[in-house]
């Protein structure tokens, strides 16, 4: 096979990728670049959640107490936030939900100076919630985390092969940086917005079939199948004893402990312990958890500590299949128009 040839089977793939996935994958990326920023669109959506406060006057169990009394009979308490803003306590549905996506979560906000309910109901807004459904499994039952693996292929395949049109045929690479290589408005854009995007594109791709497909990784589940796990809904020590037997002062979080684990995890800042439900024992949080739960490819993947500069990269690569789509079908509607032109020009000068 010839450069040319070569560079053509690229195109073909290129383009056929483009068109016909253009559809899903322009709100796949919107979706994605919505939550590269969810807790700044939660704010915006749901600002009593995060509203100035006073500070704790109470103990933790007034907060439970008051959140028991606004939740649903027979849901359990998961965790508590304590120390900016309101109280917030989560808790798990009696029952649990049927639809699909992250563990779905009840939440109470209280206010720290006198344990008055501010605000009751979902911890994550239902658009939100959506987005996450949506550009996990794309709202498809069972078989749609494999659909958005095979979707982050095709979206690798489409930004390397983009990277390899975008390379002059002649001349130095750096001419590829020229505005106009074409006549066209959009054709350039595509071309400019293209190359320097194709990278942080195609790494928001590989790291997104890694995430649908987990066993690339060699894990058979992800956040969106792995094992539940229950609340106890009587455990042994109270709250309070749990962070009286840590002594953590300033912003704490606490979780309670399960069918699974009957420990109590409390943290605030860098500092994370384990108090065990049977005997008070306090020890070290084992310090890989976070990092079991969240590795870097997921992190790299939605932007989560990563700083401000990888999430503008991520947000920006998040929207660029949008308008790269949108461009891309443009510029093959011109060409078809072109050629139909030229083929219509042919025939009456042999007519």
């Amino acid at each position: 096979m010839t450069k040319v040839q070569l560079r053509n089977a690229w195109f073909q793939i290129h383009k056929w990728v483009g068109i016909l996935l253009a559809t899903i994958l322009i709100p796949l990326s919107i979706t994605g670049s919505m939550l590269v920023w969810d807790d700044a669109f939660d704010r915006m959506l749901e600002p009593s959640h995060y509203a100035a406060a006073g500070s704790v006057a109470l103990p933790a169990s007034a907060y439970a107490a008051a959140a028991r009394r606004v939740l649903p009979p027979g849901s359990a308490i998961v965790s508590m936030t304590i120390g900016e803003g309101p109280v917030m306590v989560t808790a798990a549905p009696a029952k649990p939900s049927a639809m699909r996506g992250p563990q779905l979560r009840l939440g109470a906000w209280i206010d720290p100076t006198n344990a008055k309910v501010i605000d009751s109901g979902l911890t994550t807004s239902p658009i939100l919630r959506w987005a996450h459904i949506f550009h996990g499994s794309l709202q498809i039952p069972d078989s749609g985390r494999a659909v958005v693996g095979w979707l982050g292929v095709a979206m690798l395949f489409s930004s390397l092969t983009g990277l390899w049109l975008w390379w002059p045929v002649t001349g130095n690479w750096t001419r590829g940086l020229r505005w106009k290589r074409q006549s066209a408005v959009d054709a350039n854009l595509h071309h400019q917005i293209g190359f320097w995007i194709a990278l942080p594109l195609a790494i928001l791709s590989l790291t997104g079939v890694i995430i649908a497909w987990p066993q690339m990784m060699g894990s058979s589940t992800n956040s969106m199948t792995r094992p539940r796990e229950t609340p106890l809904a009587t455990p042994h020590l109270t709250v309070d004893q749990a962070v009286a037997a840590v002594g953590l002062k300033g912003k704490i979080s606490v979780t309670w402990p399960t069918d699974k684990a009957a420990m109590w995890k409390i943290a605030a800042g860098t500092q994370a312990f384990s108090v065990d439900d049977a005997s008070a024992s306090v020890s070290p949080a084992d310090p890989d958890d976070r990092q079991r739960v969240r590795p870097f490819y997921r992190r790299l993947h939605d932007g989560t500590g990563m700083g401000l500069v990888w999430q503008v990269i991520l947000f920006t690569a998040g929207l660029a299949p949008a308008f790269l789509g949108v461009t891309g079908i443009i510029m093959w509607l011109r060409t078809r128009e072109w050629r139909g032109d030229v083929a219509r020009r042919r025939a009456a000068a042999q007519g």
